[in-house]
């Protein structure tokens, strides 16, 4: 008997609706498969058979994170195909500050209403994001949530494994005194800081579309702009160079990451007029008045990812990220202190 429900569909929850987003998702599925996928959509559980024969000792490290309130620009403007992509960026990001290369993404999306096509969309931008890190979506849940949320809302979550030999391992135990930060650039605003974001711009479907003179398209397209993906990249660099420490610049902007990448009694010192500051960041902080101090504790500020490595191979190191398309800056160096971070 084919599987159906009409008491299900009147409390809220069309279980056919979510039988045929499955069937509009395989396409995108199907774009993310690597060695070791050993299972398709549909089953209780993903498989993927890791192969860790060129590996001494293969650590196996995990990440899970959402994209938070950025979301909702998504719904004003009606665009759901790059909301997929933070998902997966926020991720991923944050495994390869281990070193770690990401092996296989599942997400989780909790909906008001299924509506098979919004769904594929979503997960069209997980895909993408999955491509950009060249690792599997090897499943994920669609849950419909009648009565919890609006109908034309959702959220998205994720969650992604990766790998790395010990050995080979990023755990800033090497990092000292005179090394070199090298900061890769942001995309825009990321995945965070979209709650002042919001509060600043006063958004909603009367101002999302707002011109500012600084930026070269509507506000809310500009906000909108998939977080960076920066996997390609490290492991490009760091097969060439011993990377000390790397940091991924989410929330809490220079002043909660950098930290995290340092030891005991080391600090970062920051030239800011080195940074790539993008201009959405400048009409942030104009619109708001916000302080100097609040745009470095809130937002990326055009930096997404720093890199420490040794002085003498700075440059060899700025060399291969340009090879990858990564336009790389030197934005400072550590030192001794225990401030964590001094912007200067």
């Amino acid at each position: 008997m084919k599987s159906f429900s009409e008491s299900y569909k009147e409390a809220g929850v069309d279980i056919t609706a979510g039988y045929k987003s499955v069937e509009l998702i395989k396409e995108h599925v199907a774009r993310t498969k690597i060695p070791g996928v050993i299972s398709g959509i549909g089953g209780f559980g993903g498989l993927f058979a890791p192969d860790f024969k060129d590996m001494e000792e293969p650590i196996l490290i995990s990440g899970t994170d959402g994209v938070g309130t950025k979301i909702k620009l998504a719904f004003l403007l009606d665009k759901h195909n790059t909301i997929g992509i933070d998902s997966v960026a926020m991720c991923v990001n944050d495994v390869i500050c281990c070193g770690a290369k990401p092996l296989f993404f599942l997400d989780y999306i909790a909906i008001g209403k299924n509506i098979p096509e919004k769904v594929a969309s979503i997960v069209e931008g997980i895909a993408e994001g999955c491509v950009q890190s060249e690792c599997a979506l090897v499943g994920g849940e669609t849950a419909e949530h009648p009565g919890l949320m609006p109908v034309d809302e959702y959220d998205v979550a994720g969650f992604c494994v990766g790998v790395v030999d010990k050995p080979k391992m990023i755990d800033s135990s090497k990092l000292c005194e005179g090394d070199i930060l090298i900061a890769l650039p942001s995309s825009g605003v990321h995945s965070n800081g979209f709650s002042l974001v919001r509060k600043v711009f006063d958004i909603d479907e009367n101002t999302i579309n707002n011109i500012y003179p600084e930026l070269d398209k509507p506000l809310g397209e500009a906000l909108l702009t998939p977080t960076k993906i920066y996997v390609k990249p490290v492991m490009a660099l760091m097969k060439e160079v011993e990377v000390k420490a790397l940091s991924h610049i989410t929330g809490g902007g220079f002043y909660e990451n950098i930290p995290r990448m340092l030891n005991d009694g080391l600090t970062a010192e920051i030239d800011k007029s080195s940074l790539p500051t993008l201009p959405i960041f400048n009409v942030i902080q104009r619109v708001g008045n916000i302080p100097e101090h609040d745009m470095f504790n809130t937002f990326n500020m055009g930096v997404g990812m720093v890199a420490a490595v040794a002085a003498d191979e700075a440059d060899k190191a700025l060399e291969i990220l340009e090879a990858s398309g990564e336009d790389a800056v030197i934005i400072g160096k550590v030192i001794k202190g225990s401030e964590g971070v001094i912007i200067k």
